[in-house]
């Protein structure tokens, strides 16, 4: 996602964030329709198969790549390719949690997400988490609260799948945070597609096999599937890798009323009445996080992010 260097480094970050975001939403809506004929670690594996195809454009058009000298391996590769093991089970959990519980429910409970992104940056990356952004959390949550109502079966077993899910993709938007800032994010990406496209073929030959792909359409359905993946992995590690994971965590609540709209459309769902008010929720805690950086920097006056003894690239307190 190319935008204007004049725009902020922050507001960049969100904009690629709900951008990506968005397409995960798109893949998400596939994998449900798909789900009643192919198992979801067979999915996941697809998914990640096709999803190689953005990474491997990028780096082989990236004038950079070629003048380093074409390298592969970089320093914490090992942890790239890790990456991808929180992603396999990220993926298998939340792709049996669509099939099982309806979208938006089962997109709703995963955007549990940013509080296990802000919790894990305090041990993993060492970050000071203050209370406004907390605050900004716990209200975010609230809002999803509201909107998928506990009761009426909600909390099977099934709705821990999300739950384990957004712990999954929280671990790895963290862990992307121990790589090197001048390794490409393509780079970082490919070998993390690496390590989820093994974890899941694995998955798929430990239990069900992999079924034969039945028609030319739902090969094209597959195809949109790890592209719009890709892809939105491809945005989502470029905005983490740009500022504090725990300042732009809140923002991927944003998502949710895009699951809402795709479920009706698609799958016939109308659960309007469930996203009011829980949506001014969610929304309100991205906007106060948003406030705060913005109060922040005009109070520091500093307008990007610097760098801490630890190479990190944090914003000024």
């Amino acid at each position: 996602m190319l935008l204007p260097s004049a725009v902020p480094s922050f507001v960049r970050a969100v904009l690629t964030l709900l951008a990506a975001i968005f397409l995960y939403d798109v893949m998400g809506a596939i994998i449900k329709h798909l789900g009643s004929t192919y198992p979801p670690q067979q999915l996941s594996m697809l998914r990640n198969l096709f999803g190689f195809l953005p990474s491997l454009m990028l780096i082989v058009s990236s004038k950079r790549w070629h003048a380093e000298g074409r390298r592969l391996l970089f320093p914490r590769w090992k942890t790239a390719l890790l990456r991808g093991g929180f992603i396999t089970i990220a993926q298998f959990s939340f792709y049996l949690s669509l099939i099982h519980l309806p979208f938006a429910t089962a997109s709703a409970i995963a955007f549990a997400g940013p509080m296990f992104v802000t919790a894990l940056s305090v041990p993993v990356l060492r970050h000071k988490v203050g209370a406004w952004r907390w605050l900004a959390v716990m209200v975010g949550f609230a809002g999803i609260l509201m909107v998928v109502r506990p009761g009426a079966g909600v909390f099977s077993w099934y709705a821990l799948l999300p739950l384990c899910a957004a712990l999954g993709y929280a671990s790895s938007s963290v862990v992307v945070r121990l790589i090197d800032q001048d390794v490409p994010t393509p780079l970082i990406n490919l070998h993390s597609q690496t390590g989820a496209f093994i974890g899941s073929t694995t998955l798929v030959f430990a239990t069900t096999g992999f079924l034969p792909i039945s028609s030319l359409n739902d090969w094209l359905w597959i195809l949109a599937m790890g592209l719009a993946g890709g892809t939105a992995t491809l945005l989502m590690v470029s905005a983490y890798r740009s500022t504090q994971p725990s300042s732009l965590s809140p923002f991927e609540y944003f998502g949710i009323p895009s699951t809402f709209l795709l479920g009706w459309i698609f799958f016939g769902e109308t659960p309007f009445k469930q996203l009011i008010p829980g949506v001014f929720f969610i929304v309100g805690g991205g906007l106060l996080i948003l406030w705060r950086e913005r109060r922040l920097g005009a109070n520091a006056g500093v307008t990007g992010p610097v760098q801490n003894r630890q190479g990190w690239k944090i914003k000024t307190r």
